[in-house]
């Protein structure tokens, strides 16, 4: 008699508790180490948004052991307070990483929760990095059971599959067996939520710093024996039903032999990651036809019905609605260049100049296109029309450019709050983290 299938949540649990640093290649670690410097950057970065404060505020409130650092603040909190602060701040300015299959941002559900707990425990750099490693892995399988269509139907995949992910880095980090690892994502998944029409307010990102504290606590209660469903993701009543998912019954096939670390794109506008192949396309033909912003009369941008439902935003009277609006962010790009944190001010957005430039750019839905992908017309004054196809999840940069590209996003971020030394000092502390034998040693550098 054939012994039954394991099921996706268990297959997910003995993949996190059976893999260890030697079944992943090297360059895989690079690249992790690439996203936790590019993390650590937007995290310091969004240290003083408005909602860091009401959160920390929220926290003393509660009060508790002091156990993990919030980042940016030199102020230690409870790791699962520390999980939920870290994940807002890194998320606050929307300039943190995406990757495609996992439909959000999945560091800034990841690193919050490993980074206390590995703080708190003194764990090692190569502890952390191969739990979040694993733990994108798990996300990302996930993601690939009806992923895109669980995020069209409403649902923020950022924060529901970022609960799972955390579960499982936090599970490995903690040494978890398999029966409690299945519970622990269990205890994550029964606590899932984000809803897409929270975009634009505080609760985006606190949907990120939220997943983050969830997995930890899953992670923490499972380790006492706390249960939970057994067949939580493909269970009747289950993640994959209630949410509008698909169980992908090929979706575990690649575990422990494809890696989505590598895929993780890290952002260079601050903005949502739906308007960055708009704002490539429009530079490019600015750039290479030698054109002036002035030069233009009409820019048509053909995109996807996920970007327009999420990033279409016309009616721009915050910085926070210009992130999610592709015709600011094309108009600011042109007429700016800068597409920084600077760009995304109040004041910014209510520049008449902007907003009369906007009045050029249509955005409009192009069925066969599925994620971020764009294609930019551009019509000029003398009736000249140039056209590009950018997808910035699909043309990305060597791992040596990226590692680059992302220092010079820690150094610019960085230097402000550590000076220019010490931001120097961080990036190569990460570069090399594996030899970091204790992370609150670690954490200490960046906070003292």
């Amino acid at each position: 008699m054939q012994d039954k299938p394991l099921g996706l949540t268990r297959v997910l649990a003995r993949f996190v508790v059976e893999t260890d640093t030697g079944d992943i290649p090297a360059n895989i670690f690079e690249y992790a180490k690439i996203a936790l410097m590019d993390w650590i950057s937007v995290t310091l970065a969004g240290k003083d948004d408005p909602l860091v404060a009401k959160l920390i505020r929220y926290s003393d409130l509660m009060g508790g052991h002091e156990q993990a650092t919030i980042l940016g603040h030199g102020m230690k909190k409870s790791a699962s307070h520390a999980a939920l602060i870290n994940g807002a701040a890194s998320h606050a300015l929307d300039y943190d990483d995406t990757l495609e299959i996992f439909v959000g941002h999945p560091s800034a559900t990841l690193f919050p929760s490993i980074l206390a707990l590995s703080e708190w425990k003194q764990m090692s750099g190569n502890d952390l990095l191969t739990a979040y490693i694993i733990g994108i892995q798990v996300g990302a399988t996930i993601g690939a059971c009806g992923g895109a269509e669980h995020y069209t139907s409403g649902w923020h995949a950022t924060s529901t599959l970022g609960h799972f992910a955390s579960a499982a880095g936090c599970a490995k980090l903690m040494g978890l067996d398999e029966q409690q690892t299945v519970y622990a994502l269990g205890i994550a998944g029964t606590q899932a939520s984000g809803l897409r029409s929270a975009f634009g307010t505080m609760c985006k990102p606190f949907h990120a710093g939220m997943s983050s504290q969830a997995g930890l606590v899953a992670a923490l209660l499972a380790g006492e024996g706390f249960t939970s469903a057994e067949d939580i993701l493909e269970g009747r009543d289950g993640f994959l039903q209630v949410l509008n998912g698909k169980l992908n019954k090929d979706a575990a096939s690649a575990l422990g032999k494809k890696w989505e670390t590598e895929n993780i794109i890290q952002k260079y506008h601050a903005s949502c990651h739906a308007t960055h192949s708009p704002i490539e396309g429009a530079l490019s033909v600015v750039k290479e036809e030698g054109l002036n912003p002035g030069d233009i009369k009409s820019i048509k941008i053909l995109a996807s019905q996920m970007a327009l439902d999420v990033a279409a935003k016309t009616n721009i009277k915050t910085g926070l609605e210009g992130k999610f609006s592709i015709s600011y962010c094309v108009a600011n790009a042109l007429l700016r260049g800068n597409t920084g944190m600077q760009a995304f001010t109040d004041e910014k957005a209510n520049d008449p100049d902007v907003q009369e430039y906007m009045k050029k750019i249509s955005v409009v839905c192009f069925p066969d296109f599925k994620m971020v992908e764009a294609k930019i017309e551009v019509e000029t004054n003398l009736g000249q029309v140039y056209t590009r196809m950018v997808n910035i999840m699909k043309d990305v940069p060597t791992i040596e450019t990226r590692k680059a590209k992302i220092k010079n996003k820690l150094i610019d971020l960085c230097s402000p709050i550590l000076g220019d030394k010490k931001s120097e000092e961080l990036s190569e502390a990460i570069i090399s983290l594996e030899k970091t034998a204790n992370m609150r040693t670690f954490v200490n550098q960046i906070s003292s």
